[in-house]
């Protein structure tokens, strides 16, 4: 395995783990040394990525887990406690894609939208922090989006909830500033993922990378790359900001 050991020592918490985004940060936080509980909806592929860290030489485990239920929130963090006696690092990545037009936007999917991609993230912090403060602190990365940062048309709930996001990364950074514990947001921008395919079907993909500067869509580990530099001592002086990795979409 190749270990920097980075976060030897620590133990991580990934939401939305069993692919994409989550997959790669969880994979690349056991490269670097940390013990790692990732969670998600589905079992099968979560024991998949448990599997392929412990070929790695990792150590790792996965706990069934919907963010926006309460009480799987709070088994989620306790198992994560439970098997590795604390919690350093919390990955809250957990999301869901929206797309049409405004007249398409219904209440219930509204809400589902929200309660996964705002009320997860909240609720996710509320276990969250207590449990690193225990341990004398943590970090915490909330997955965001660029569109967390601009208006787009016709994915009006999405960005929405990832503005949402943003507020909510800031807000919480401040309450615990002083008590040790650091909360940042990724920004990622078009990720080569499941939700992106999802979202663009084929007749939008080409027209979606043509619009991204450096010419072509991001990888799954270059959001992991700055998941773990956020989360590292690195960072130790950075908190309540947003890092927006999208090969400069929002800069044009």
């Amino acid at each position: 395995m190749n270990n920097n050991n980075t976060f030897a020592d620590k133990v991580v918490l990934v939401t939305g783990g069993t692919s994409g985004i989550g997959k790669a940060t969880a994979i690349e936080f056991a490269r670097a040394g940390a013990k790692v509980v990732l969670s998600g909806r589905r079992e099968k592929e979560g024991a998949q990525v448990v599997a392929e860290i412990k070929k790695l030489g990792g150590d790792a485990a996965f706990v069934h887990a919907d963010v926006a239920k309460d009480g799987d929130v709070k088994k989620m963090v306790d198992f994560t406690v439970d098997k590795f006696g604390k919690l350093d690092v919390a990955f809250n990545n957990a999301g869901v894609e929206w797309k049409g037009s405004l007249d398409q936007a219904t209440e219930a999917e509204y809400r589902r939208i929200f309660d996964i991609n705002v009320w997860g993230v909240l609720n996710s912090m509320r276990h969250e922090i207590p449990a690193m403060l225990k341990n004398g602190g943590g970090a915490i990365v909330n997955t965001s989006s660029a569109a967390g940062h601009v208006g787009l048309p016709e994915v009006s709930v999405y960005i929405a909830s990832k503005h949402a996001v943003e507020g909510l990364t800031k807000a919480v950074a401040l309450e615990f500033a002083r008590r040790n514990i650091r909360i940042n947001a990724v920004a990622p921008g078009v990720i080569a993922t499941e939700m992106f395919d999802r979202f663009a079907g084929d007749e939008l993909r080409d027209q979606i990378t043509s619009i991204t500067p450096v010419g072509r869509v991001g990888a799954a580990e270059e959001i992991a790359a700055a998941v773990l530099y956020l989360a590292s001592d690195a960072a130790k002086f950075t908190t309540g900001t947003s890092l927006v990795v999208d090969g400069g979409y929002i800069a044009g």
